[in-house]
Formats: C-alpha cells, structure tokens, sequence
C-alpha cells in the first residue's frame, strides 16, 4: 500500500498544475526545513469510482477527473507543533460520518510525526497524526521550486490527491 501511494504520488506530481511558485529554492529549503509552511491545494486528484463519474460527467468539462480548486481556501498548515487540515473529499467513503462538519479531510493535530527527507532536488514529507479521529497519512511532496503535491490516504475512504503549492506561515506579530 505505502508503495502505491508513492507511486501515486509520483504520478500526480509530474501532472501538477502550472501555477506560480511562491518560494525560491533557499526558501523552499529553509521552510521545509523549520517545518514552518503551507499547502495551498489548487486541483483535487480523486481515485475513479462509478458515483464519483456520474457526477464528473454532468459537468460542463465532461469526464476530467480534475478538480479545480482555484480561488479556494483550502490548505493544510504546518508548524512545529501543530498540522491544520481543511481540504475537500471526492470519492468512496467506506464509513460515512452523520456530520457534515467532517467532511472531506478536516483536522487539527497537536500530536503526530513528521518525517523529511530530501532526495535530489525533491523533499518527501510524510505526516502521521497521533490525535485525529481517523488513522491517515499525509504525504507531500514538494520541489525546490515550491510545487507541490499531496496524497491522503485514510483507511475509512479512497485515496485522494491534491497539486498545489507551498508557501511560508505568515509570522504573528504580537
């Protein structure tokens, strides 16, 4: 399984969409490297399923199983001692939830580990939360040039994919 979502990964990281990257490659390494970022997710990647093309093809776009996300908030936040995620689901959910409030991948964790490691020009960053309702992972991987791309895999729900990019935290002022 680890091994189909790298490929995965992979695979939606050559196709990512071509939007202005935000950092440099000294800053793409300084922020990956203070755990201090975000994902900001541009387009949504979801697995095929019979449901998820019903509705894909009743779009104006016919049967593109890209999403465009553009103009949205959606993001994962990433600090030393927190992971915020507020991203959307499409896709089979094997078990459903009765609110609505938790839908799509929605968490705040304080408790999780966070893995780096920097292979040629490219990081691969796996995130595991200790502390949401669901056991899912978090793999994000992000080039120097702050593309980015990102895939959860959560055991109640197909996996998905998000392309996007990285930008710095904004810094309080206190």
């Amino acid at each position: 399984m680890k091994k189909l979502s790298y490929i995965f990964a992979f695979i939606f990281a050559l196709t990512a969409v071509q939007v202005s990257a935000q950092t440099d490659k000294a800053t793409t390494a300084k922020i990956v490297g203070d755990q201090n970022f975000s994902f900001i997710a541009t387009r949504a990647v979801p697995m095929q399923s019979n449901a998820l093309n019903q509705v894909l093809n009743s779009m104006p776009n016919g049967q593109n199983t890209i999403i465009n996300l553009s103009g949205s908030q959606y993001d994962v936040r990433i600090t030393k001692d927190s992971v915020v995620a507020y991203l959307p689901y499409f896709g089979r959910s094997y078990t459903p939830s009765m609110d609505p409030k938790e839908a799509g991948t929605r968490f705040k964790s304080k408790d999780f580990k966070y893995s780096s490691v920097k292979k040629k020009k490219n990081w691969t960053i796996i995130i595991d939360p200790k502390d949401t309702k669901d056991r899912q992972q978090l793999i994000l991987n992000v080039s120097e040039s702050g593309y980015a791309s990102l895939s959860v895999n959560n055991p109640n729900r197909q996996p998905i994919s998000f392309n996007g990019y990285i930008s710095e935290n904004a810094v309080d002022k206190k």
